[in-house]
C-alpha cells in the first residue's frame, strides 16, 4: 500500500513513473448488467497469502569457467537452454559461444527458473583469463538473494442467487513484487485467470496489479500464482455456502467449470475433466455429510471441523507463450536405445516417465532405454525447461514422436533385411513380430547388429523429433481436510487429509503418489506455519533460515492420502495430464475452511500459526484476558 502511495518513491523511475509494474484487467459478460438482477446477494471478501519460500535442498550454486574460447557454465537450472541465452544476452555474446551444462542434481520448486548467478559466473570468468569461478550461496543468502512466492492481496465481490449460482463475480488483486520485475505480472495475471476459469458462471471480471517494494525478489514458485487465488476463492466460497444455508460442495459443482468449456481469454479448452468424481471420492473418504452434522453448533475448547477446497490446473503455458521440445534417441548395437532431453530432471521424477515412454513408444523393455540425464546445450537438443507441469504433457509429446520415428526407422531396416513389408511387422518387447502375431521373425538387437556392421547397407538408425504444442487442457482436483482445533492452545492439528487428482492417465503411479505428497507438504506448511518476516523499517529478513523459517517437518506432517480418477484426455501423449504444481494447490484453503466450519471464524488470510489464531480467537470472544 505505501508503495503504491501517491507520494511514494519509485523505485525505478528510469523504467516506471510510478512503483505499478503492470496493471491488467478483463470482463466477461456485462458485470454492471447483471449485478442488476432482482434478489441478488452480495457477498465481499479480503483475503491476503505472504510471502514464502521454495526451500529446496540444496542452496543456489554456480560456476563457470572458459575451454577453447567458451563460456562454459554448470548450474542446476530448470532451463539450461534459456539460461544459455540470457547469458550470451548479458556478456553481448553469441549463443554459441556460451556452453550451459545441467548436472543430475538441483530441485528448485521455480526458484530456478530464472538466471540466478550464472550470467554473474560467466562474466567473472572472463576477467581471470578464463579459470573457474564459483558463487555458492549460503543457505541465508539463498533466502533473501534469491525468489521468493509472491504475496498477494485480493477483494473479492460475488452476486449470488437464492440457489448458490453466481450472476456476477469480481476480483481486485495486488501482487508484491519486492525489487525486481522476474516473473513479474505473469503470476497475478495467471491467478485472475483462474478466478475466471474455475467458475465461468455469470459474468467475471478481473483487475491485477503487480508493485514494487523494498522487499526479496519474487518469482516462480510451485503452481504460478494459484494457490494464491486458490486461498482466497475459495475461502470465499465458504462464506457464500454459509449466508446462503448450502453446502460449501453444491454451491461450487452448481458453479465450476464443465466439460467443453472454451475460456475466453486464452482459448484453452476443457478437453476432459473428471472433478466431480474427485469430489465424490474425497467425500466419501472423509465422510463430509456424517461430519458436517456430527462437527454443527460445537462448543467447548476442543472442536473439530472438515473442510474442502478444489482448483484446476492448465498444462504448460501454451498458448500465453511458446511451448516446444525435442528428443533424440540413438540404436545401440544391442538393442537398447539412448534418449537426450533438454527437459531436465530436477527431482520430480521425469526422466523415469520418459524412459517409461520411451519403451512404450519403440516397443522395447523399460532397462533397454537409457537416458541421458545430463543436460548440455552444446549436445543436448532444446526444450523450454522444467516448469508449468508441462513435461510429461509437452516433452512428453515429443518422446512419443521420437519414438515413433525411430520405431518406423527400425521396421523400415528390419524390412530391406527379412525381405519383408514394414507395414506388416510390429515390435513388440523388443522383438520383430508380424502384425497382429506373436511370431518372432528377428530381434531389434539383430537389426541393430546389422544396420551398424553391414558391410553393403550400413545405416545407423536414429530420430530426433521436436513437440511444437498447439494445445493445452485442465487438470482438476481437491482437498479434503479433517481438524482439530485447540481453542486455549492456539493449535491447529490436522488429523486426516486426502487430495484427489484428476491428471489424466496416470503414468507412474509411484512416483505420481510422491509428487503428491510432497505437494501436499508444501501446501500444508503455506497454510499452517510458512512465511517471511521481513523488519518493516529496513527490510531485513528476520527468519532467513531453516531454524526461523518454520517447515513441516516429519513430525508436523500427518498421515498423507492421494487418490487419482483416471480418464484419458485427448490432447496428451499418452492421456496424461499437469500432475507436478497442483497438489500444493488446495491444501491451504481446504484447512482454513475446516477451521471456519470448527469454529464459525473466517480467517482471511495464512498462516493459520497460533500467533494469527490467537488475535483471531481473542477477537471472537472465544479466548477471555483472564485465560
Amino acid at each position: 500500500e505505501d508503495a503504491l502511495k501517491s507520494d511514494a518513491t519509485p523505485l525505478h523511475p528510469d523504467i516506471r513513473p510510478t512503483n505499478v509494474i503492470v496493471k491488467s484487467n478483463y470482463e466477461v459478460g456485462s458485470f454492471d448488467e447483471a449485478v442488476k438482477e432482482p434478489g441478488l446477494i452480495k457477498i465481499e471478501g479480503d483475503y491476503q497469502t505472504p510471502i514464502v519460500k521454495h526451500c529446496h535442498l540444496e542452496p543456489v550454486s554456480s560456476y563457470a569457467y572458459m575451454q577453447n574460447g567458451k563460456i562454459v557454465v554448470v548450474s542446476a537450472t530448470q532451463l539450461p537452454h534459456i539460461v544459455r541465452r540470457i547469458v550470451a544476452q548479458a556478456l553481448g555474446i553469441g549463443a554459441g559461444d556460451v556452453r550451459v551444462i545441467k548436472p543430475y542434481i538441483g530441485g528448485g520448486f521455480g526458484n530456478r527458473q530464472d538466471a540466478l548467478i550464472e550470467p554473474l559466473v560467466a562474466y567473472l570468468t572472463t576477467l581471470v583469463g578464463g579459470k573457474c569461478v564459483k558463487l555458492f550461496y549460503t543457505r541465508e543468502e539463498t533466502f533473501f538473494g534469491t525468489r521468493t512466492r509472491h504475496e498477494m492481496k485480493f477483494h473479492i465481490v460475488t452476486y449470488a442467487r437464492a440457489d448458490g449460482t453466481f450472476a456476477a463475480r469480481s476480483v481486485e488483486a495486488y501482487s508484491n513484487n519486492g525489487a525486481y520485475a522476474s516473473h513479474a505480472h505473469a503470476l497475478v495475471a495467471n491467478a485472475i485467470n483462474e478466478f475466471r476459469m474455475m467458475y465461468p458462471t455469470g459474468a467475471v471480471k478481473g483487475i491485477a496489479y503487480t508493485v514494487y517494494t523494498n522487499c526479496p525478489t519474487a518469482g516462480a514458485m510451485r503452481a504460478y500464482g494459484i494457490p494464491q487465488i486458490d486461498f482466497a476463492m475459495e475461502s470465499h466460497i465458504d462464506e457464500i455456502a454459509k449466508i446462503l444455508h448450502l453446502d460449501p460442495i453444491e454451491v461450487r459443482r452448481k458453479n465450476w467449470m464443465k466439460l467443453g468449456y472454451v475460456d475466453p481469454g486464452t482459448s484453452i479448452t476443457c478437453h476432459s475433466t473428471a472433478l466431480a468424481e474427485c469430489v465424490e471420492k474425497g467425500k466419501k473418504f472423509i465422510h463430509w455429510d456424517e461430519k458436517r452434522k456430527a462437527y454443527a453448533n460445537q462448543s467447548g475448547s476442543i472442536r473439530h471441523g472438515v473442510g474442502m477446497a478444489i482448483f484446476c490446473y492448465k498444462v504448460g503455458v501454451y498458448p500465453i507463450s511458446l511451448e516446444t521440445s525435442s528428443c533424440r534417441m540413438v540404436l545401440n548395437q544391442d538393442g537398447s536405445i539412448q534418449v537426450q532431453m533438454g527437459a531436465t530432471e530436477i527431482g520430480q521424477g521425469a526422466d523415469t516417465v520418459f524412459t517409461q515412454m520411451a519403451s512404450d513408444s519403440v516397443g522395447i523393455p523399460f532397462e533397454k532405454v537409457h537416458i541421458i540425464s545430463q543436460q548440455d546445450t552444446d549436445v543436448t537438443p532444446y526444450d523450454s525447461g522444467a516448469y508449468a507441469s508441462r513435461q510429461s504433457y509437452v516433452s512428453g509429446m515429443a518422446v512419443k514422436k521420437t519414438g515413433e520415428k525411430l520405431k518406423s526407422e527400425i521396421l523400415r531396416y528390419a524390412g530391406t533385411m527379412l525381405h519383408k513389408d514394414p507395414g506388416d511387422m510390429d515390435i513388440i518387447d523388443g522383438n520383430i513380430v508380424r502384425k497382429g502375431t506373436s511370431l518372432v521373425l528377428a530381434t531389434v538387437k539383430d537389426v541393430a547388429l546389422e544396420s551398424c556392421y553391414s558391410r553393403t547397407n550400413s545405416d545407423h538408425l536414429h530420430a530426433e523429433e521436436t513437440h511444437h504444442c498447439t494445445d493445452n487442457t485442465y487438470a482438476f482436483g481437491a482437498t479434503f481436510a479433517d481438524i482439530t482445533v485447540d481453542i486455549p492452545m492456539c493449535q491447529i492439528t490436522v488429523d486426516n487429509i486426502i487430495n484427489v487428482h484428476d491428471s489424466g492417465v496416470i503414468i507412474n503411479p509411484k512416483a505420481a503418489e510422491g509428487q503428491v505428497h510432497g505437494g501436499m507438504s508444501m501446501g500444508l506448511g503455506y497454510g499452517l506455519s510458512e512465511h517471511i518476516i521481513l523488519d518493516p523499517k529496513t527490510g531485513r529478513m528476520l527468519n532467513d533460515n531453516m531454524l526461523d523459517y518454520k517447515l513441516m517437518t516429519a513430525m508436523d506432517t500427518p498421515d498423507l492420502h492421494c487418490e487419482f480418477v483416471e480418464i484419458n484426455d485427448p490432447t496428451g501423449p499418452f492421456g496424461n495430464k499437469a500432475l507436478g504444481e497442483p497438489p500444493c494447490i488446495a491444501p491451504a484453503p481446504a484447512v482454513r475452511n475446516a477451521l471456519y466450519d470448527a469454529t464459525g471464524i473466517a480467517i482471511p488470510s495464512i498462516p493459520l500459526n497460533p500467533e494469527k489464531l490467537y488475535f483471531a480467537f481473542k477477537k471472537a470472544g472465544l479466548i477471555k484476558e483472564e485465560d
